[in-house]
């Protein structure tokens, strides 16, 4: 094991030192992000920073801790993942459209069902003893998990650092989540898992604001088409509870996915057309800094991970109370900071509802809004006093 945590210290620096040399490809190759509207960076900013962390995991994978991994999985996970990054390179240098890119993930995602194995197969329900063969549904299921978590990662990859950060603390959770919780066979998954992690942070120095280097749908997609397929490998036979697990740890890219297409779909817009209404845009929209909202978004980040390990800990009624108060939680805070919009409170109104209601029935209770003068009668009590 100290051998693992030693190599995983030395992808770092390999990292670390790969990505000046990737920056310096970028230029050559005219895979630079100009500025636009829908953009924050302020100048041309190289991309394609995702192709140092594909050859630095490789690395890890083929060369440092070869003897982890099974031969025939490995080199098919790479053969989807050089899939995966040459969509990212076409896009970073020419920029295809959205469908395109899905085409991509499509072809990248029916090498991992058909040729590495990897795939859903069974799910053991809540209250039912029995395991239940999802058949045919293995499929489709499989696919959109991939292509659903792929397209999120991709989504939040819009501050610098932003889905770095946020995929290494999703990524080392899930490999703490695998080596101690899920107790498989299995331990290339969640030594997978630290060592995609342990690229992120050597890249994250040039990636973190004032960014040097951009991730680019290089990095984006193929960060969230590996942790959609090592979620997968640790998945093979899921029950409810590690099924929720992976969803829970990436919660932030996937919440804000979701609003996205929510938001979009009341607006009457295509799904796929990008707007500036993300999570990281309304969270500066309300006054942070843009490291601000890096670090509120990590902090978010954190927050998914902790909930995740207490899913695991808990007992069966514990997890029902998990749910419902997560999704409250979340509901509320969307919400606040308007991800679908200043006019969508449905829950803020259900709360003023039940405040208003309770005002009426006791007349003891005040209700005014802050900023606003205290009702008289709570004034006379404070001058008796």
């Amino acid at each position: 094991m100290f051998k693992i945590i030693v190599e995983l210290f030395l992808l770092v620096i390999i990292s670390a030192a790969i990505t000046p040399f990737i920056r310096r490809l970028a230029f050559v190759l005219g895979a630079v992000d100009n500025p636009n509207a829908r953009r924050v960076n302020k100048k041309p900013m190289p991309t394609i920073g995702g192709l140092g962390i594909f050859v630095t995991f490789n690395i890890g994978a083929f060369v440092l801790l070869r003897e982890q991994f099974p031969t025939h999985e490995i080199f098919s996970i790479l053969l989807a993942s050089s899939v995966i990054v040459l969509t990212g390179l076409i896009d970073d240098i020419l920029e295809l459209k959205p469908r395109q890119k899905m085409f991509g993930i499509f072809i990248a995602s029916l090498i991992i069902y058909f040729l590495a194995g990897i795939r859903m197969n069974v799910l053991k329900i809540p209250f039912v003893t029995h395991e239940v063969n999802i058949g045919w549904w293995s499929f489709p299921i499989t696919i959109f998990w991939i292509l659903a978590l792929t397209n999120a990662v991709n989504l939040i990859d819009g501050l610098d650092g932003l889905a770095d950060g946020v995929s290494m603390i999703s990524l080392t959770t899930m490999g703490i989540v695998g080596y101690f919780f899920l107790h498989t066979h299995q331990l290339y998954v969640p030594i997978a898992c630290f060592m995609l992690a342990a690229c992120l942070l050597g890249f994250l120095p040039y990636n973190f604001h004032p960014a040097k280097i951009f991730l680019g749908d290089t990095g984006a997609l193929y960060i969230g088409f590996m942790i959609a397929v090592l979620s997968l490998k640790g998945l093979k036979n899921v029950t409810f509870i590690s099924l929720l697990v992976p969803i829970i740890i990436l919660g932030v890219p996937i919440t804000d996915t979701v609003y996205a297409m929510i938001r979009r779909k009341l607006n009457k817009k295509p799904i796929s057309e990008a707007d500036k209404h993300h999570l990281h845009h309304q969270l500066m929209r309300m006054g942070l800094t843009h490291r601000q909202t890096v670090l509120t978004i990590y902090a978010l980040s954190l927050v998914f991970s902790f909930i995740s390990l207490l899913f695991l800990l808990s007992p069966a009624w514990g997890t029902w109370l998990l749910i419902l108060g997560l999704l409250v939680a979340l509901e509320y805070f969307v919400e606040s900071i308007g991800l679908l919009g200043e006019k969508y409170h449905p829950l803020m109104h259900v709360i003023q509802k039940i405040i208003n209601q309770k005002s009426k029935t006791d007349p003891t209770v005040e209700v005014w809004h802050l900023g606003d003068e205290k009702p008289d009668q709570l004034k006379n009590k404070k001058n008796t006093k």
